[in-house]
């Protein structure tokens, strides 16, 4: 009989766990999921409850087919998917495809790769957990029912190959809403008055204005400025109260997903997606010596700060012996969970302690080590004794006026000697910059070495980075950890945002889409509501709610605002938003934003009678300001539908070139449809072109040749200016994958070169 089968999710885990299970099992992957909806059509058949219409993924009938060879005859199928709902979805499927008459399945959930957790898990297996898998389907079924029917209304309405999203569409109106904000803020002027003060004993220090009378100051102008600063020259500085305390300041948690992805990105300059790539990499196994892959952390997906006593036992004795018993904890810290996380897993933390970044650098990537050693240190911080920080604060009287003083100093460094947070360290900053403050006396008399006034302006809000906006999602409940590189990836990838120096912008296709779905979906897109159906899914889980009764709740709701916006939704391709600009041709008729394939545009409410249109931008502010000219530069080239000549335009994905004969005539050409070029000549024989950053119908960014439709050359992958040292090809392909990451590749599949890819400055 063949031996039992288990399953994992990840080919990269089959390694690793058959190593430690050894010759009594056998162990296969699903490579993923092997089920899922179709992708050409909605596949939920809503009159019979909401039945989805599971079908094998293309591609996957070879894994099927592997599966079930694997299996044999056997009567044991041990299911080992990631322990999470994803995992649990692709553990039924996977028992659905290899059911057989006699064949006994098992539920084991490893949440981390190592001997001891893999061998207590296959001592309990459980049964497949129904309310978890019902968890994932209700949120793929809910997200199925808004992308495929809000999608397509879209796509007549504004232009194809544009998506909706029930979270991340939430996600854009977040930050389209935070733009509007910093659009419509006005700064205001404010004053700050210091003072640089002596006493008896040095050094000097600076001590700010905060009170008048025993009220807080606000000096809104020069001229109230000056009025102080002649007032206080009538009057002594006397310092009035010395206060001195000590603050303990106590480690954070360990990781949990969404803010291993905050840290990541503040402090190693990593994406969202990248921190979860290099987790996932360093969670299936890193090989740490001949023929050993070993995992290294714990399940990268969890919102529970819990720990085993073991592992905090673990990390006790390690301080201990590296720092010296004042460094430890007497006994284990363990955090408490918010009232929303789930505690199926631990949080992130290293599988063994003694695997100290140090011993391991040998055997990481450079991007891998950096994470593992961020995810080791702060676990083990958060086993090592508070810090202790002396602080000092004067207030000083100078008549009616009131200035404070503050420094401080730390007494002991505790886990701060390991470990400290992009917030700690930038607190430190802080304390380092108030400086020490010199040994006095209440009651003394201190000398005026000078005042300065200062101007200044409030600020407005701040843009989101990713780090922030992982943060805002969180904090406000929208969608799960695991689902936030996601969110971020696609919001860009589907032109709605840019990342500009780190930073998310609205593009003008994002607002307006925005605008779309805000005014026709106006609950459906609302944070509060989002929030509160991510918490509808957790009670399914938790088996306090029916799954049908809950999108027998949403979609009947939901249809009707569909059926509205097919009809009232204001379409761009048509009618066009309108601006209260009047169009500078006929004088009569507004000027209204439409979208056209090339981007956005503007147009006369008066067309056909008025066939202005121009180009657009926007200012600081959000207002309109059409371009000074748009018609376009002349070429050589001539239209192939209707024989005029074809003029050179600039839409939001760079220069295109379109028919002069608009709109009679509405043929246009792509020169670069999304960016630059990549220094990269154009392969073909007999082409002068150049390789360039495009992006495909579906908003998949591709590399293809300038001179197209010349030239159809084009690659998925980056083209890199740096000649095959194997071969003499011009250019290598820059690749990522799970595996291995970002690497370099000859493009000449014979010649198969490969070598790691330069270092990110």
């Amino acid at each position: 009989m063949t031996k039992p089968l288990v399953v994992v999710e990840s080919p990269t885990k089959v390694r690793t766990i058959q190593k430690y299970l050894g010759k009594e099992y056998n162990v296969a992957a699903t490579v993923g999921h092997i089920k899922d909806l179709p992708r050409k059509e909605m596949g939920i058949d809503i009159e019979k409850d909401f039945t989805p219409q599971y079908g094998v993924i293309p591609g996957k009938s070879k894994v099927i087919t592997s599966l079930k060879k694997a299996a044999g005859d056997t009567k044991e199928v041990y299911l080992a998917p990631d322990p999470d709902r994803e995992g649990e979805a692709i553990a039924w499927h996977t028992a659905e495809v290899l059911r057989k008459k006699g064949r006994t399945f098992h539920r084991v959930l490893f949440h981390e790769l190592t001997p001891r957790a893999i061998s207590e898990a296959m001592a309990r297996p459980a049964e497949l957990n129904r309310s978890r898998y019902e968890a994932q389907q209700a949120r793929r079924i809910l997200d199925r029912l808004v992308g495929y029917q809000i999608s397509p209304l879209l796509w007549r309405k504004v232009k194809g190959g544009l998506s909706a999203g029930r979270v991340q569409s939430v996600a854009v109106r977040i930050i389209c809403e935070r733009e509007r904000q910093i659009q419509a803020f006005e700064p205001e002027e404010y004053w700050s008055i210091t003072a640089k003060l002596q006493g008896e004993q040095p050094p000097a220090f600076e001590a700010k204005l905060t009170k008048q009378d025993g009220k807080k100051i606000r000096i809104p102008n020069k001229a109230s400025a000056d009025a102080i600063l002649q007032a206080l020259g009538q009057h002594r500085f006397v310092l009035n109260k010395i206060h001195r305390r000590t603050v303990r300041k106590n480690p954070l948690p360990p990781f949990i997903t969404s803010k291993l992805q905050q840290e990541a990105i503040r402090k190693l300059r990593f994406t969202a997606k990248k921190t979860m790539t290099v987790a996932q990499q360093l969670y299936e196994g890193i090989e740490i010596g001949p023929g050993e892959p070993t995992g290294l952390i714990t399940y990268m997906r969890t919102d529970s700060t819990r720990i085993s006593e073991e592992a905090a036992q673990e990390a006790l004795g390690h301080i201990r012996q590296r720092f010296g018993k004042d460094y430890a904890q007497a006994k284990p810290r363990f955090f408490k969970n918010k009232n929303k996380a789930q505690d199926a897993h631990e949080a992130i933390r290293p599988t063994a302690v003694d695997h100290t970044p140090e011993k391991l650098e040998p055997y990481l990537t450079r991007d891998q080590l950096a994470l593992y050693r961020l995810i080791w240190q702060r676990f083990v911080a958060s086993q090592m004794t508070q810090a202790l920080i002396d602080q000092k604060s004067l207030r000083i009287q100078a008549g009616p006026y009131e200035f404070t003083a503050s420094g401080s100093t730390v007494r002991f460094p505790g886990f701060m000697t390991l470990y400290m947070s992009v917030d700690d360290e930038a607190d430190r900053t802080d304390e380092n910059g108030k400086g020490m403050l010199p040994e006095l006396k209440e009651g003394e008399t201190l000398q005026s070495l000078g005042i300065e006034p200062k101007q200044h302006f409030t600020l407005p809000p701040p843009r989101f980075s990713e780090a922030s906006l992982v943060k805002e999602l969180e904090e406000n409940g929208i969608g799960r950890p695991s689902t936030y590189a996601a969110i971020l990836s696609t919001i860009r990838d589907k032109g709605y945002v840019d990342l500009i120096k780190r930073y998310f912008h609205p593009t003008e296709l994002g607002f307006i889409v925005n605008d779309l779905l805000v005014k026709n979906f106006p609950t459906l897109f609302d944070v509060d509501f989002t929030a509160r159906m991510e918490g509808d899914l957790d009670r399914i889980e938790a088996e306090e709610e029916d799954y049908q009764q809950l999108l027998r709740r949403f979609y009947g709701p939901f249809r009707q605002n569909l059926e509205s916006a097919s009809d009232g939704m204001l379409s761009m391709r048509g009618v066009g938003m309108p601006t209260p600009l009047k169009c500078p041709r006929c004088g009569e008729g507004r000027l209204h934003i439409k979208v056209g394939k090339n981007g956005e545009y503007l147009a006369c409410n008066r067309y056909p009678d008025c066939r202005f249109t121009r180009n657009y931008t926007r200012d600081d502010k959000g207002r309109i300001h059409p371009a000074e000219n748009s018609e376009g530069t002349p070429t050589d080239k001539v239209c192939e539908k209707c024989g005029s000549p074809m003029l050179i335009k600039q839409g939001r994905y760079g220069e295109f070139l379109a028919c002069s004969g608009y709109p009679d005539c509405k043929n246009t050409q792509s020169l670069s449809v999304h960016g630059g070029g990549t220094g990269v000549s154009c392969p073909e024989a007999d082409c002068d072109g150049e390789l360039v950053e495009k992006r495909s119908k579906r908003g998949k960014v591709f590399f293809g040749c300038n001179r197209y439709p010349d030239c159809s050359y084009a690659v998925w992958d980056k083209p890199v200016p740096k000649p095959c040292p194997s071969c003499g090809n011009p250019f290598l392909l820059e690749k990522t994958t799970k595996k291995a990451g970002t690497f370099l590749q000859c493009p000449d599949r014979q010649c198969g070169h490969r070598e790691s890819a330069p270092e990110e400055e």
